[in-house]
């Protein structure tokens, strides 16, 4: 795959989780990019990324985080599918009408952008998605994202025409609004 592999993380590999998510909140889109702030996120124990890596690892159910690697090692790029369930409601506090995957933490660092990092990221979050069952993948973008929402157009989602405000509890980012893109199973 053009000098990169894409595959799931392992638990053991929460420092390379916690470096790349660190990088990605300080990339320059990073403020309608991600509900997270790098000081909120840098000032989270180890416990908190030992956590998350574990649950997004190869034996994890409701969540899965892929990287793509390129040869040494070196992490270029990460996405992760959560799994929503019909029934339920969304972070948002909205409820899901259909089992779903939503596709939260994208990145790829600058010098890999614009190849196959991204399509593969993708490629192999919804695979897994369709693997474990679920009807459709989304994503949200913010409006002015217009770099996100050129990549993921690229990569099968459209606009499903919804609207998500951005609900209390995510502090600077409470009472902004993102795009839903989707892509159907099928």
């Amino acid at each position: 795959m053009n000098g990169f592999v894409v595959r799931g993380i392992r638990a053991d590999e929460w420092r390379l989780a916690k470096a790349l998510r660190l990088e990605a909140l300080k990339d320059s889109a990073a403020d309608i990019a991600f509900l997270e702030t790098y000081e909120d996120a840098v000032a989270r124990p180890d416990s908190f990324w030992q956590e998350r890596a574990l649950g997004a690892g190869e034996a994890a159910g409701g969540v899965r985080q892929f990287v793509a690697e390129a040869a040494g090692g070196e992490w270029v790029g990460s996405v992760t599918v959560l799994v929503e369930e019909a029934g339920s409601v969304d972070w948002a506090g909205l409820p899901v009408e259909r089992r779903q995957g939503h596709v939260v933490g994208v990145y790829v660092r600058p010098e890999w952008r614009g190849g196959e990092v991204t399509p593969g990221l993708f490629e192999a979050g919804v695979e897994w998605a369709w693997e474990v069952g679920l009807e459709r993948v989304r994503l949200l973008v913010h409006p002015e994202n217009l770099r996100a929402q050129g990549a993921y157009r690229k990569v099968g989602f459209v606009p499903s025409g919804v609207s998500v405000p951005v609900g209390e509890g995510f502090g600077d980012f409470s009472g902004e609004v993102e795009i839903e893109f989707v892509r159907e199973r099928g």
